[in-house]
């Protein structure tokens, strides 16, 4: 299938390494211009030229830094026709009455507040483009309540919240806007989540891992593969139809609870 998205230009989050990795050679394989910011200086530094995708260390998380991203998406890109937020944190793996006041609003700032930032900067350089794609990426934590994950999940929530009301604002610009909602993706940052929730319960991690499975009724991790083929059709004129959507790629989430 021709997905259409020769010559589009693209910006990615936290697009150097993981998921975002993963979505942003996806779109360069089929033609795209991309340009991936990252918080981690190794990731970026990890980008090669080769790959046709140009990389810039950013941190997304404050309006500031996303001012001078989009400075470089100025004379990098010249414009811009697709944004994918997908800058993300797991946050602390802890009570509420535990959680401290940075740990809440930097898993908050990561999540959420950096979504609204670069989609605050995007807009007016997508509807200059005649329109095109926003792709927030939330998570089942964005409409299933997980037990001591509660920054993350209140800022998930808050994304699928944000992708409700631009898809309402901006669909008669012709700009699609979609909340993928991915559940437990094979990459490092799941280890580290489910390391974290075996500390807090203090079990092995093996323990988390397979007890993990069994909440996804077809007992399998989700591939950054499948969650970078749902975004690139979304962003093309296949998927241009879909918006206001919260789409979850998860294997069908059976339960919340360990």
């Amino acid at each position: 299938m021709n997905l259409g998205l020769e010559n589009k230009r693209v910006l990615i989050t936290a697009g150097a390494a993981g998921i975002g990795r993963a979505v942003a050679e996806h779109f360069a394989a089929e033609g795209a211009k991309v340009l991936v910011c990252d918080i981690d200086p190794e990731a970026v530094q990890s980008v090669q030229p080769s790959t046709g995708i140009v990389a810039v260390a950013t941190d997304v998380s404050k309006s500031e830094s996303v001012a001078k991203l989009f400075e470089e998406v100025d004379r990098r890109l010249g414009g811009m026709d697709i944004l994918v937020n997908n800058a993300g944190t797991s946050g602390p793996s802890k009570p509420v009455e535990e959680v401290t006041d940075d740990e809440w609003r930097s898993t908050l700032g990561v999540n959420l507040d950096a979504a609204f930032y670069c989609s605050r900067s995007a807009i007016p350089l997508i509807k200059a483009a005649g329109g095109g794609s926003v792709v927030n990426v939330s998570s089942t934590a964005g409409f299933l309540p997980y037990s001591l994950r509660s920054p993350y999940c209140t800022a998930k929530y808050g994304v699928i919240g944000l992708t409700d009301v631009m898809a309402m604002e901006l669909g008669q610009h012709n700009i699609n806007v979609n909340a993928i909602c991915p559940g437990a993706v094979d990459t490092p940052r799941l280890e580290r989540v489910q390391l974290m929730a075996a500390q807090s319960r203090g079990v092995p991690i093996e323990q988390i891992r397979q007890a993990e499975l069994k909440l996804f009724s077809m007992r399998r991790l989700v591939s950054v593969q499948e969650i970078a083929s749902m975004i690139l059709y979304l962003c093309s004129p296949h998927g241009r139809i879909v918006s206001g959507q919260s789409i979850a790629i998860d294997g069908q989430t059976i339960s919340s609870e360990y």
